[in-house]
């Protein structure tokens, strides 16, 4: 009997405390935390430059410009080098020329110091006094006129060691009178076609100073005027 009774009473106070607990839970609501949602990262939507060491757009730069400055200055040195060439040979050529006429207007005043070169008998004495103005001293030994392989010369005191003949091989028949230029060695510096030529065809006259430039006299002092008197006839 009294078991029964305790198990009751017990049942009562379990049904009461279940129902304190359950009005106890429907007075006070249970809170529930919600977490907040993470942001996103943020994300570069532009690709970042490379850092640049140095500035190499500057340092391509300065050598395009230095390279640019190299050839100029190539260039400038050329062009000075081919404008000191070409004056380089005409102060050459006018020294040339200067000396040659120096020789020539020497040879002149002599002659017109001297007069004419010496005489002999009959024609070949006017022909050397008309035609070897006696520019300069020659050798005292020399005869100064002559004819040689059928051609006629004249320079004042000197002989002629070489007289070549011009060549056959031409097309009129005459005189071709040729005022050469001797050097103190002999040689023949100079040849013009002179007073006193009667061949008008230019090839045939080339040939006489041709001729004329390949002849060899004796040493003397100084340069000396003679002239050469070419044949020519026709067979």
């Amino acid at each position: 009997m009294l078991a029964k009774e305790f198990n009751k009473d017990m049942a009562l106070k379990l049904e009461a405390e279940r129902q304190a607990q359950e009005r106890q839970e429907r007075e006070i609501p249970k809170s529930v935390a919600v977490d907040e949602p993470k942001k996103p990262e943020h994300i570069p939507t532009e690709v970042p430059k490379p850092k640049v060491v140095g500035n190499i757009d500057l340092d391509v730069d300065k050598k395009r410009k230095a390279e640019e400055e190299e050839l100029i200055r190539k260039r400038k040195e050329e062009e000075a080098r081919v404008e000191a060439e070409r004056i380089a040979k005409e102060k050459a050529l006018a020294e040339q020329r200067a000396k040659e006429q120096e020789a020539i207007d020497k040879a002149n005043q002599f002659a017109s110091l001297f007069g004419q070169a010496g005489t002999e008998e009959g024609a070949n004495a006017d022909n050397a006094s008309a035609s070897n103005t006696a520019g300069t001293k020659g050798n005292p030994g020399g005869k100064g006129m002559g004819v040689t392989n059928g051609n006629q010369w004249t320079l004042y005191g000197r002989d002629v060691k070489r007289l070549p003949k011009p060549s056959s091989d031409f097309a009129q028949a005459g005189l071709v009178v040729v005022q050469i230029m001797v050097d103190a060695a002999g040689n023949v510096t100079n040849a013009t076609v002179a007073d006193g030529t009667t061949i008008s065809d230019r090839s045939t006259q080339q040939l006489a100073l041709q001729a004329a430039r390949q002849a060899k006299f004796t040493e003397g002092d100084t340069p000396q005027i003679g002239k050469i008197t070419y044949t020519f006839k026709l067979n």
